[in-house]
């Protein structure tokens, strides 16, 4: 089976708004509903799980039966979400296993939900290469040089950009892989962590890399916000 999973655990500190950011609203819906109702226009999602921050769940209950669509709320499950990103998912992923199993054949197609412009082409395409590859990631060609320091004031290294992309979501693997190698890291390498991909890029398990989107953007900061807010206008 192929399970959505759309991260929205967080509290969005850095936005200094009075709710997580994920509810804000961006061209008369919350930015949230933006990622699900993508993630339920693709068939292939036969489940779909949101991680969301434990004060928050009624919250988002509200929200599913405002904005979603009598039939198509069987197919979305809340779940607590965790102290850390991957700690959210572990959680989505335990629910899945009592509900499905643990069977080598799960997929799952996990999203921010703070990208709200996603595309249904790309979750599609995660969709197809997820089963080939076991984990997959999304990732557009660095446009500025990158700096390495590890002091914040001198420069160590200037690696040559044509190495370089930056990493999006979706994020993509084989629900069982992902896990196991979870629970194999050690708590200095969990330390580490960044994202999902990380978990396999630690372990030396190779991430298959589909072409993202700039558009495909991460509301993180206030001035994110104020440019979603033109994107969105702009798609209306």
């Amino acid at each position: 089976m192929i399970f959505g999973i759309i991260v929205a655990g967080g509290v969005g500190s850095r936005m200094g708004a009075d709710m997580p950011k994920q509810f804000l609203n961006l061209a008369g819906r919350p930015i949230i509903m933006h990622t699900l109702e993508t993630f339920l226009e693709c068939a292939g999602l036969e489940q779909i799980y949101m991680g969301v921050h434990p004060e928050w769940m009624t919250y988002m209950e509200e929200l599913i039966i405002q904005y979603v669509k009598e039939e198509d709320r069987l197919r979305v499950h809340l779940v607590p979400g965790g102290k850390e990103r991957n700690d959210t998912i572990m959680n989505v992923i335990d629910q899945i296993e009592k509900a499905y199993g643990t069977e080598e054949t799960h997929y799952i197609i996990t999203q921010d939900g703070v990208r709200p412009f996603v595309t249904k082409e790309l979750v599609e395409e995660h969709i197809r290469a997820v089963v080939r590859h076991d984990a997959v990631d999304t990732a557009i060609p660095a446009v500025d040089t990158i700096i390495v320091s590890e002091d914040g004031n001198f420069i160590k290294d200037i690696p040559e950009r044509k190495y370089l992309y930056q990493s999006q979501t979706p994020q993509s693997f084989r629900m069982d892989l992902l896990k196991k190698l979870y629970l194999e890291l050690e708590p200095e390498e969990k330390g580490i962590l960044t994202d999902a991909c990380k978990i396999c890029t630690v372990r030396k398990v190779p991430v298959y890399i589909v072409a993202g989107d700039a558009a495909n953007m991460k509301i993180t900061t206030a001035s994110d916000y104020q440019i979603a807010e033109i994107i969105a206008k702009n798609r209306r």
